[in-house]
């Protein structure tokens, strides 16, 4: 049968696009927007001066190799900035991965509750995305080892994961990719790697510094409060560098972004008050939510994973819509096989302390 309008490779009408957490909560005058693990803070001031500085040259196009921006990460971490690519965030990055290393009749490796750009971008591509169940909701290497055979080519790890605010220790990601064949890709997607405080983690620098088939995915849209700026950037062996700058767009980061980028990444002092502030209301977040009789999974990052029970009235859609007449929206997670829970990003103190009251409300108990 002859077409009657162009078609899509196959595949592509089978992807469930992404969803972003809802920002809007009609008929309430004050919104706390606690869906998307945006930073509280802000950028800092500094950052906002290079933005808006950049204000005055709109007409000009921006250094398409963000050798500025590349250099200032380089000088941050002690890396080399020929090795580092720059993205519009992270995910641009994760797709530019997938299209370079992944096709037809090939197969990509995630977790059950991992991040949704991975079966995206391997979708694709025509590869297949090849589910590896989890443990407590936590990443296992022996399960993903189990899953790779001879069409496996990428592997995606987020650590710590989104939306669970698991992690593994830097043993298991040196023991995973000691498992992986050569030609397999192992992308460690260490979005939330600055909010980390636990002495058996790392970012994957050093792996990606020692190996050919290893490379790490960072971005500015958490810690350094750039999420409305899309950047995000990749350090990665030589040769895989080479193939992602073949195929990424000439100009795939914007001018403010990259002169907020080089801002924010040596603005230690904001990222230190940022990542103090988590950490003090993300304890407290999960003692509080847990006193409630809700479950919370154990979270490095910076947002909680609540769990609720399937009972009528107490269930998580029903808390959702709660609070969202309230003003407070957290996310509904039932996209990553997660229907009995609400993932809620660390708010402001006076975002935190409204959720726990609300919820103590819904579930009928005075928190």
């Amino acid at each position: 049968m002859t077409a009657t309008k162009p078609q899509p490779r196959s595949g592509v009408l089978d992807i469930a696009p992404y969803i972003p957490g809802k920002s809007t909560a009609p008929g309430v005058a004050k919104v706390f927007k606690l869906s998307s693990n945006e930073t509280p803070l802000g950028p800092g001031e500094s950052t906002i001066a290079a933005y808006r500085k950049v204000a005055e040259h709109l007409e000009d196009y921006p250094d398409g190799s963000a050798a500025g921006l590349r250099e200032a990460i380089g000088d941050v971490f002690g890396l080399d900035p020929a090795r580092i690519v720059c993205g519009a965030g992270s995910d641009d990055l994760l797709n530019l991965i997938a299209r370079a290393y992944l096709t037809d009749g090939d197969e990509a490796i995630h977790t059950t509750h991992g991040f949704l750009v991975y079966p995206i971008a391997t979708l694709g591509t025509g590869a297949k995305p090849v589910v590896a169940p989890e443990t407590n909701f936590t990443a296992d290497v022996d399960a993903i080892l189990k899953l790779v055979s001879p069409r496996t080519k990428v592997v995606f790890l987020a650590n710590p994961n989104n939306p669970t605010g698991t992690y593994i220790p830097f043993d298991e990601v040196k023991r995973l990719h000691q498992g992986l064949p050569p030609q397999v890709l192992l992308v460690l997607d260490a979005a939330y790697a600055e909010y980390v405080q636990r002495n058996d983690y790392e970012s994957g620098i050093e792996l990606v510094a020692t190996s050919e088939n290893v490379v790490m995915c960072r971005t500015f849209s958490k810690i350094y409060g750039l999420a409305a700026l899309r950047l995000g950037w990749m350090y990665g062996p030589a040769h895989v560098v080479d193939a992602i700058n073949r195929i990424r767009g000439p100009f795939n980061v914007n001018a403010p972004a990259i002169a907020a980028g080089i801002a924010a990444i040596r603005d230690v002092t904001h990222v230190e008050r940022s990542r103090e502030h988590n950490s003090r209301w993300l304890a407290w977040l999960t003692e509080e939510i847990g006193k409630l009789g809700l479950p919370v999974t154990p979270s490095v990052a910076n947002f909680v994973l609540i769990h609720f029970p399937e009972a009528k009235g107490r269930t998580a859609a029903e808390a959702d819509a709660f609070l969202s007449k309230r003003g407070l929206i957290l996310r509904q997670v039932t996209a990553y096989k997660l229907p009995n829970a609400l993932r809620m990003s660390v708010g402001s103190e006076e975002a935190n302390r409204l959720v726990v009251k609300a919820l103590a409300e819904f579930l009928g108990k005075t928190a």
